[in-house]
């Protein structure tokens, strides 16, 4: 018997040290790790010992013999990871060297942002024993894309934030200040009078943009903005999307645009259960889209999903999920690696649009090779113009989509923007518009312009490597980050704060009276669990800032109407 490694994997190699064989890859030194789709164990030299099943922060690993029926093609892919890539045999994983403070005194490192790549610093930092940390976030809970981005009905994902709970002494060198935004409730400077170094780590918050006529008609949204919404972001509440139409087009074809096509067609019944936000379930449940297509500029080789996602897409069993047009047997052969490979044949058997409908079922669309060119409409989306592309490749190797003249338009009253993230700048911190992140080297940022470190700046998570990875690649770049600030530290190239963290939460608490601390972060989260218990769900997330401040503060919250958790 041997271990397998399934869907939910979140790729941050927590599980490698906990190995004794070393039968996991890829490893965080091994060519190919950082655009892992997931992590594999060698069927021929696990011991079946379940360490690392033990380990895993997202129960994403099983023993074979405790597979569902849905799992079971994990099997064979962790197998086939192994036969594409041949381990030598006597690896070891040797876990790095921990860096110590020593006897420099207490460090004080404020961390802006909470998503995953500001608590896997946090992480690193409390670890070790002089060291203070501060955590800034412009909304009143933490977590992120871990809240706020991650599908509801993936809630093994959301375990990862269970990492993140400390013991007595670290939870006292943890300072939460949410509800704060630095650049208006304190400045750059502020944090700087306070710590001795300030890790930016406020992820990629906006939605690239496809530059084409009709975008910002309405109808016309990027995906951030609809994901936010079905998770309760409180600054997109009121979105309303419009799903009163048949057909809604997703542009791009990442894991995100298949969440919102699964979430868009999924019986709302099933989702009831989860923490979907109460405003999109109610939505959702009288929503007449019957199709989703999601379009991609590329070839299905090509394609931006991952294996694991396609693979849960096409087990669904209550909504058809079809090709516009089917796999050529040139397209199954153009597969350029392992992954490529993989998909290609999940997609080869996938039934054609063309083929007839399962009667009262939805259906999911896949489209390839094709580019949008302009979306239509008068006062709102009634369509997308869609070119058609041909990927050729280079001189160099690389392979790139060609637009061509044949043009289509495809009917929808909606049409969703999922090509891709991009970070935005704060004051007084130098970034680099092009790429949206804030330039660094290996985590130190440096001036603008120029390759030199701004002492005591540092930056982790998207905003420092663009939107690569998945929550799992934080951990690795935050070690690295940590890593170097507590070098810079040692070695004395840090600036001694003016003033201590006492100070700190005064002068933040006279400029946002409302400040949410650790305490009531804990109120909001028991309050909504409280709330979710009622209807056999795992929380209700509360959606505006009034209701979450009226939690932070142990009021009673506005009341939420029951909603059940199956539909009648």
């Amino acid at each position: 018997m041997a271990y397998v490694i399934t869907q939910n994997c979140c790729n941050d190699a927590s599980c490698l040290a906990a190995c004794p064989v070393g039968c996991i890859h890829p490893t965080p030194d091994e060519p190919g790790f950082a655009t892992a789709e997931m992590l594999y164990i060698d069927p021929d030299t696990c011991i079946d010992c379940g360490a690392c099943a033990d380990w895993c922060p997202v129960d994403a690993i099983k023993a074979d013999s405790a597979l569902t029926a849905n799992q079971q093609p994990f099997r064979q892919l962790n197998a086939d990871y192994y036969h594409d890539n041949p381990v030598r045999p006597g690896w070891r994983y040797k876990t790095p060297p921990a860096v110590v403070t020593l006897a420099r005194g207490r460090l004080r490192v404020a961390i802006v942002g909470a998503g995953p790549a500001a608590w896997y610093c946090a992480k690193e930092l409390l670890a070790q024993p002089d060291v203070e940390v501060s955590i800034f976030d412009r909304l009143p809970t933490p977590f992120g894309l871990v809240r706020h981005g991650v599908a509801p009905d993936h809630p093994a994902t959301k375990r990862i934030v269970d990492q993140f709970r400390f013991d007595r002494d670290q939870a006292r060198r943890l300072a939460l200040f949410l509800n704060v935004e630095v650049g208006t409730h304190v400045t750059h400077a502020d944090l700087m009078d306070h710590h001795h170094a300030v890790i930016y780590a406020h992820g990629a918050a906006t939605d690239r943009r496809l530059d084409i006529a009709g975008e910002d008609l309405p109808g016309s949204l990027p995906a951030t903005r609809l994901v936010a919404w079905y998770n309760g972001h409180p600054d997109h509440a009121r979105l309303d999307p419009d799903l009163n139409g048949r057909r809604a087009v997703i542009i791009g074809n990442g894991n995100v645009a298949l969440d919102i096509a699964r979430l868009l067609t999924t019986d709302p019944g099933r989702l009831a259960g989860t923490d979907i936000a109460d405003h999109a379930l109610n939505a959702l449940r009288h929503s007449t889209i019957e199709e989703v297509v999601i379009v991609g500029r590329r070839s299905a080789a090509d394609a931006a999903f991952t294996t694991p996602e396609l693979l849960a897409l096409t087990q669904l069993t209550d909504v058809d999920v079809v090709l516009d047009t089917p796999i050529t047997a040139e397209e199954a052969n153009s597969a350029v690696d392992a992954a490529a490979r993989r998909k290609l044949a999940l997609l080869t058997p996938l039934p054609t649009a063309e083929q007839d409908r399962t009667p009262g079922r939805k259906r999911i669309v896949l489209r390839f090779n094709s580019t949008p060119v302009e979306i239509v409409g008068t006062s709102t989306v009634e369509g997308v113009v869609l070119a058609t592309t041909e990927t050729r490749v280079d001189p160099d190797g690389i392979r790139r989509p060609i637009v061509g003249d044949h043009t289509e338009t495809l009917p929808a009253g909606l049409v969703i923007r999922s090509i891709g993230f991009k970070g935005t700048p704060l004051p007084d911190i130098p970034f680099d518009d092009a790429t949206g992140t804030v330039p660094n080297q290996a985590g130190r940022v440096t001036e603008s312009g120029s390759q030199r470190p701004l002492p005591g700046v540092y930056t982790a998570g998207w905003i420092k490597r663009g939107p690569t990875g998945v929550i799992g690649t934080n951990r690795l770049c935050a070690q690295q980050t940590v890593a170097n600030l507590l070098e810079d530290f040692l070695a004395d190239r840090l600036v001694t704060p003016r003033t201590g963290g006492d100070e700190l939460a005064r002068l933040v608490r006279s400029r946002q009276p409302d400040t949410v601390d650790s305490r009531g972060w804990s109120a909001i989260d028991t309050a909504e669990r409280s709330a979710g218990a009622a209807t056999q769900r795992p929380r209700r997330k509360f959606t505006d800032r009034d209701a979450l401040l009226d939690a932070a503060r142990q009021r009673p919250a506005r009341r939420l109407p029951l909603i059940p958790a199956r539909s009648a």
